[in-house]
């Protein structure tokens, strides 16, 4: 059974420092995609960033610049490097993996960024 198992979350104060992790187990293959997502409250989820096998990345606009997503294939591991935090970043983090059948997603992790 694939799981994705995130970690890293947490309180910072604005313009501090966070980084995720997610770990994908019960699988022997390397996802072609692996993605963060964040849904605020009351807000839809949106993709933050994403990176392929190639190294490709896509990041939201308003992440760009401050949060940095990379991966490590041989673990099937995948990490969001999160600089500059802001209050509106605070949300609860997903990470994902979709393939042609399905769309695995972990369990969230929350980012608070208060003073």
């Amino acid at each position: 059974q694939v799981q994705l198992v995130e970690s890293g979350g947490g309180l910072v104060q604005p313009g501090e420092s966070l980084r995720l992790s997610c770990a994908a187990t019960g699988t022997p293959f390397t996802f072609n995609v692996m993605a963060w997502y964040r849904q605020a409250p009351g807000k839809e989820r949106e993709l933050v960033a994403g990176v392929t096998t190639g190294a490709e990345r896509k990041y939201a606009d308003s992440v760009k610049g401050r949060f940095t997503i990379s991966r490590d294939k041989r673990k099937n591991e995948v990490y969001l490097q999160m600089n500059d935090l802001k209050p509106e970043d605070t949300a609860v983090y997903y990470c994902s993996a979709p393939t042609t059948r399905q769309t695995y997603w972990g369990q969230g992790t929350q980012v608070t960024v208060s003073a």
